[in-house]
């Protein structure tokens, strides 16, 4: 009977990663991870019409000019909840270069 050599084992967390990495799948993924982000600490999703993240800028469209209006004044502080809730996201890749943390909110 053969035996199989066991290769040094690595937690699950970081096999995921890895596969992430290799077909360039974490920018899609975060963006997506910063979009749900959004929609759970603004309160704002049925009123947000359209989503973009570049290079640090999360660029949101809501269709309420009253929901727009309250938005601009906390707009400091959506940006250090939604990071906060990005740090706390395990699938929420933190050293990738094309989409990381939310630098910028502009809401039209």
């Amino acid at each position: 009977m053969n035996r199989i050599e066991r290769k040094e084992a690595i937690p699950l967390s970081n096999a995921l990663q890895d596969f992430l990495k290799m077909y360039k799948l974490t920018a899609p993924l975060n963006t997506q991870r910063v979009f749900e982000a959004w929609d759970k600490v603004s309160g704002a999703a049925m009123y947000t019409s359209n989503r973009f993240y570049r290079d640090g800028k999360l660029y949101i469209t809501v269709s309420s000019s009253v929901a727009r209006s309250q938005l601009q004044f906390q707009k400091e502080i959506l940006v250090e909840r939604i990071n906060e809730t990005l740090r706390q996201d395990e699938l929420f890749t933190k050293d990738d270069k094309l989409v990381g943390y939310v630098k910028q909110l502009i809401i039209k």
